[in-house]
């Protein structure tokens, strides 16, 4: 196969949080495959070295004094140092592909136009709703909302949807109008939208179809071979792993549990934990774990009957579905966002978000089957391999399979 000389993008350069997770294991795997890599990331303390660090624009910051206000301003705009920054390393490593990631806020979609005037091929992974919904979530007062999508982002503005604050808001409103769907189309010759549902929202949005691919999420080849080590029995409980807040729908699943017979396991922290923890209190069939680590996740759900993904958002490609599948484990999943398109009759039972009785009798469905876990993990496994992720990858970049 060809080799290619790809520079990578995101905002960070160490384990922040998903998308810098995916970057960093694309970067390890377009190395073992032979292609030449270089990474760029804003400045930042946490930042692990790449060997790229001295090319990185330097770091911004919405809070504090006006002058770190302003400059992070300008780098929404695609102003200042990053300009600079990004054209030293095209002209240093030559890159013929730029495959962006998370890049809104502390980069800027200026590394878009910037690659594409030089001739890079440029390929942008989305990890969130940024390019169609100003503030990130299609979520308004806890709720999933569109009223941007397709439509002039002026609602960010009128709504203060960033963070309750006009300010922000204003920022998000000039940035999305800076960064349309016209201009970042015209510098993008693929978007990577890791479900169809998020393919569906950008088409509405204006973007072109021709240009959205939807490539899954996958597991890293450590976790697969952890879960693969687990062969413990089945245990008669279920388990919902993941953010304890509003738009998790874990309310929602504690009120149908704690009318339930069968035990639930609560693995995770957020910001609705301690006052779940004192509502629940008296449930004996509902156990709070806390934050789990990588090990204690994998145990639970080897041994769970099934997991429970509850949502009330646009949940897109969410890996609790998929380590789910990747334990043998069926899941229970809210129809919203993404979700739906990973599970079908064999993996799990689907309900309609929100609704208790419908989640109730679902439930109930669930540990009523007679799941085959050792098919389900081993579809799962190759489904979302990190080699099956790379091959979509490759081909995206158009390189032929050897």
């Amino acid at each position: 196969m060809e080799k290619k000389r790809i520079l990578i993008a995101n905002k960070f350069y160490y384990p922040r949080g998903g998308d810098c997770i995916v970057a960093m294991n694309l970067e390890r795997l377009l190395k073992e495959r032979g292609h030449d890599v270089a990474v760029l990331a804003m400045q930042y303390p946490e930042n692990v070295d790449s060997g790229w660090n001295d090319y990185y624009p330097s770091q911004v910051d919405f809070a504090g004094s006006l002058g770190n206000k302003i400059k992070a301003a300008k780098r929404l705009m695609g102003w200042g140092d990053i300009i600079t920054s990004f054209t030293k390393i095209l002209d240093d490593f030559k890159p013929e592909i730029v495959h962006l990631h998370n890049i809104h806020s502390y980069l800027s979609p200026v590394l878009a136009k910037l690659a594409k005037k030089r001739g890079c091929q440029v390929v942008w992974t989305l990890h969130d709703y940024k390019l169609v919904c100003p503030s990130y979530a299609c979520l308004q007062n806890g709720k999933p909302c569109e009223k941007c999508i397709g439509h002039s982002k002026i609602h960010v503005l009128k709504d203060r949807c960033m963070k309750g604050s006009l300010a922000a808001s204003a920022l998000a409103w000039l940035e999305a109008r800076k960064w349309n769907s016209n201009v970042l189309d015209r510098y993008t010759d693929a978007f990577i939208c890791p479900s169809q549902f998020m393919a569906t929202k950008m088409k509405k949005d204006g973007f072109d179809p021709e240009k959205l691919r939807v490539v899954c999420n996958h597991i890293d080849a450590e976790k697969q071979q952890l879960f693969n080590s687990l062969n413990a029995e089945r245990e008669n409980y279920y388990v919902y792993v993941g953010r304890l807040s509003q738009e998790k729908g874990v309310e929602t699943l504690l009120n149908v549990a704690s009318k339930l017979p069968y035990t639930l396991r609560i693995a995770g922290d957020g910001p609705l934990r301690k006052q779940l923890e004192e509502q629940y209190a008296s449930c004996k069939n509902i156990k709070f774990l806390g934050h789990q680590n990588a090990q204690q996740v994998a145990a639970l759900l080897s041994k769970a009957q099934f997991s429970v993904v509850p949502s009330e958002w646009y949940e897109n490609n969410p890996l609790s579905v998929i380590e789910s599948l990747c334990a043998g484990t069926p899941v229970v999943g809210a129809r919203i966002g993404g979700i739906p398109e990973l599970l079908n009759a064999d993996y799990g039972l689907t309900f309609t978000s929100g609704n208790r009785d419908e989640l109730k009798q679902t439930i109930g469905k669930a540990f009523d089957t007679q799941w085959n876990n050792d098919g389900i993990k081993t579809v799962a496994s190759s489904r979302f391999s990190e080699q099956e992720h790379l091959k979509q990858i490759e081909e995206i970049y158009g390189l032929q399979p050897e």
